[in-house]
């Protein structure tokens, strides 16, 4: 490979070459005539045409490689970042749970990471590139405590932070033969929240069909026709199970086709009527620890926080005449109250209700946080008041205890308060909420703040936690549902 010629050294000719550029302006003698009178001037030219020809032979035969970087947008690279110095020298640990093998599908591109490449475009409210980055945890907050641990997490992420804890699990095999669990690493909801305002139902559909033909041309879907195979959706089920006969709310159809209907399918919210083989897992929230001591430091400043608030409620009116009405009763009652602490979303609360510390300080100061059902019945929130070691206060058995079998306590007591959104307790909140006895209050505290680590999801570049995250209880409890399928 050429590279630029050096300056050579004084040589003993050059007093010699200086005489002569001299006399060749002023006299201008035959230059040729003078190089071959001059025996030293006629070998410095016969090296030079001779070093010329055999440079030119090598590249001829031998052309310099040209290296083509690929060339991506800066969003794909954040979302691919190397890993946090803090993560990346841990040790790989051993899978702990015998039952769990999974394997990943090295899908083509177009159906997860591809889709990053027009982040601007994934959703049709809000532009995802800032949260797309570090694997899909987003944005580092640094005044939240480590860089590597608190980020700006958005709530419908969550398809790509399982991606990226599992391909890291201890327990995924790179051998087919050798798993009990086939993980197809589809970007579901992100490729949905792109086309909701597509009118063109087929193109709508497309990226849906094409997964499915390719998955089911797969030998392995072959052995149960699909029984052990699974999917992580970080929306709800209802975006992806349009019906002919109802109303167009930009949904597509990747839950009604029969082949995903003999799968497993995890969702932040599944459908609670025909959801037989959905599975809800937590909405991401701010928190993805490293260690152990990073979850269990958490923790203990949960129970030493000081709550001066009985309740509060984050939150901002809906459409539709009976959200309207509940949303609307909750924000009267604690607006009116002195005990609870209103954050009221929209044009003038925005900002702080998508500012996680501002979140979070609000309920780690309050005893009680009250989950009203949103767009759908589910609620980020929820995780959020758990991280804060909140009680959360339902009004629908549909907003968690239909929702999160695999993650919370079969006594729902033990966590949580249940107000029916229409009986007469929920038009006194308050007052229901002061007749839990103290010590009631703080066993149900203890409890909330217990269930912290399995409904967080730890870093991606996490290894040996100490602790078993959201993906480890969902594999584990996968593990078990499928093995019941197919045995």
């Amino acid at each position: 490979m050429l590279s630029r010629k050096q300056t050579p050294p004084d040589s003993p000719w050059k007093e010699k070459e200086e005489k002569l550029l001299h006399y060749s302006k002023s006299k201008e003698p035959n230059l040729l005539m003078t190089i071959l009178n001059n025996p030293h001037l006629r070998f410095g030219a016969f090296v030079f045409v001779f070093l010329s020809a055999w440079l030119l032979l090598l590249l001829f035969w031998f052309p310099p490689k040209i290296t083509i970087t690929p060339t991506t947008t800066p969003n794909v690279v954040e979302a691919l970042l190397v890993p946090d110095q803090d993560t990346q020298e841990q040790p790989k640990s051993k899978c702990e749970d015998p039952s769990v093998s999974v394997y990943v599908y090295p899908l083509p591109a177009k159906f997860n990471i591809a889709l990053l490449d027009r982040c601007e475009t994934l959703n049709v409210y809000t532009d995802m590139c800032p949260h797309v980055a570090n694997h899909g945890l987003g944005q580092p907050k640094p005044n939240m405590g480590s860089a590597a641990s608190w980020f700006a997490t958005h709530q419908f992420i969550g398809e790509m932070i399982f991606h990226a804890r599992v391909e890291n699990h201890p327990c995924r095999t790179h051998e087919p033969s050798r798993a009990t669990l086939f993980y197809v690493p589809f970007y579901g909801g992100l490729y949905a929240s792109s086309k909701f305002r597509e009118a063109n139902l087929t193109a709508r559909d497309e990226l849906s069909f094409e997964l499915m033909e390719h998955i089911q041309s797969q030998p392995t879907w072959q052995n149960h026709n699909g029984k052990d195979h699974f999917i992580a959706l970080g929306r709800t089920a209802w975006d992806f199970m349009r019906t002919s006969d109802g109303p167009d709310f930009g949904a597509n159809v990747l839950l009604n086709l029969p082949a995903v209907k003999n799968m497993s399918v995890l969702t932040v919210e599944r459908q609670p009527w025909q959801g037989a083989n959905q599975f809800g897992i937590p909405y991401p929230s701010y928190f993805h620890p490293s260690t152990l001591p990073e979850m269990l430091t958490w923790q203990t400043k949960m129970r030493d926080a000081t709550r001066p608030y009985l309740f509060s409620f984050i939150g901002g009116p809906r459409k539709g005449l009976e959200k309207a009405a509940v949303r609307n009763e909750f924000i009267r009652q604690c607006g009116e109250s002195t005990r609870c602490f209103l954050m009221k979303c929209g044009s003038n609360g925005a900002s702080k209700c998508h500012e996680p510390s501002e979140v979070l300080k609000v309920m780690s100061e309050s005893q009680f946080c009250l989950q009203a059902p949103g767009d759908s019945y589910t609620r980020r929130s929820t995780f959020d008041s758990v991280l804060a070691g909140c009680i959360p206060v339902f009004f629908s058995p549909h907003t968690a205890y239909t929702q999160y079998k695999w993650f919370l306590p079969a006594e729902v007591s033990e966590y949580s308060v249940y107000i029916d959104e229409k009986s007469e307790e929920s038009k006194r909140i308050e007052e229901e909420l002061l007749k839990i006895p103290t010590e009631k209050v703080a066993m149900m505290r203890e409890k909330v703040i217990e269930m912290i680590p399995s409904l967080t999801y730890a870093h991606p570049n996490a290894s040996g936690l100490g602790f078993k995250d959201a993906v480890d209880v969902s594999l584990a409890s996968l593990a078990n549902h499928v093995n019941i399928l197919v045995n």
